[in-house]
């Protein structure tokens, strides 16, 4: 084990892109087995489509994303660390995170096949919520974390927090695609079918 996070802590300093983003593809893909596993219970009839999309979203649009938005805020210099705590706490949750919402929602969405239609309505639905929870357990998190935790580390902080928070994702994006599921199957039976000629 010890092995294993000195070549994880290298691969981080070496090459944060590739070990950032694998993280994130990882934690993304658990957080959707727990989801699926723990709190829906679906056993054998496990969606491994939905964990392929959370593990390619992590990997491929959320990795990324908070890799090169970490770089950016550890350049930025402050003239205390105290305002550099405060401020980088304030531009990640109130830039970033309502953004990252929005996108994870939308990029779901699309992966789903329901489009910008789909992506409205999940959004109208579930955007509010999330982001007020994202906000309790994240500004805690991101206080503690941008006040003493080396900074080629605080992705892995924010993954560790996040296979968590990715599961209640998982599980909050899977009730939104059963509702629209269900909301879009009413109105076809409720739509009144055409009328034939009459003689």
């Amino acid at each position: 084990m010890a092995s294993f996070l000195k070549f994880y802590n290298a691969a981080l300093i070496r090459r944060p892109m590739l070990a950032q983003c694998a993280t994130a593809a990882f934690l993304f893909g658990a957080g959707d087995v727990i989801a699926q596993q723990a709190i829906e219970q679906r056993g054998k009839n496990h969606d491994f489509m939905r964990t392929a999309r959370l593990t390619f979203y992590g990997g491929a649009v959320f990795g990324p994303a908070l890799t090169k938005w970490y770089q950016l805020l550890n350049r930025i210099k402050f003239s205390s660390p105290t305002k550099a705590v405060v401020y980088r706490v304030w531009l990640d949750q109130a830039i970033l995170t309502p953004v990252a919402v929005a996108v994870f929602f939308g990029t779901m969405s699309t992966l789903e096949g329901q489009g910008l239609p789909g992506a409205v309505e999940r959004l109208r639905t579930a955007y509010e919520p999330t982001l007020i929870r994202n906000w309790i357990v994240f500004i805690p998190t991101q206080i503690i974390n941008f006040s003493i935790v080396p900074h080629h580390l605080r992705f892995v902080v924010v993954s560790v927090v996040s296979l968590f928070w990715n599961t209640y994702l998982s599980a909050v994006n899977a009730r939104s695609q059963r509702q629209l599921e269900f909301a879009t199957s009413e109105k076809s039976e409720t739509k009144p079918a055409p009328q034939g000629d009459v003689d």
